[in-house]
């Protein structure tokens, strides 16, 4: 596997684990408050984090079809990603 396939694989990984924080604690916020814009943030946190699951995936599965000169771009778009997950996620709690 490629070292920069690597790097997003690991990158998509920590969005997950992040996602699924995040999603904790909006399902604790919900349980206590019952706020419908709650649910959507649930939501939104869910499907971010099936789109990463996918991407992961996609990267085992899909090897060989990822052209080389796609990698580095793959991997510019996880680290926004993650960077946006964790400010999300700091100002959350």
């Amino acid at each position: 596997m490629n070292s920069l396939m690597e790097i997003s694989v690991s990158v998509g990984i920590v969005n997950v684990a992040l996602l699924i924080a995040l999603l904790t604690v909006y399902v604790k916020v919900y349980k206590s408050t019952r706020a419908v814009f709650t649910i959507g943030l649930m939501f939104f946190a869910g499907m971010l984090m099936l789109h990463n699951i996918i991407a992961v995936y996609a990267y085992f599965a899909m090897e060989p079809l990822y052209a080389i000169g796609l990698l580095p771009y793959f991997v510019v778009v996880h680290i926004a990603e993650l960077a946006g997950i964790a400010v999300l996620l700091k100002v959350t709690l």
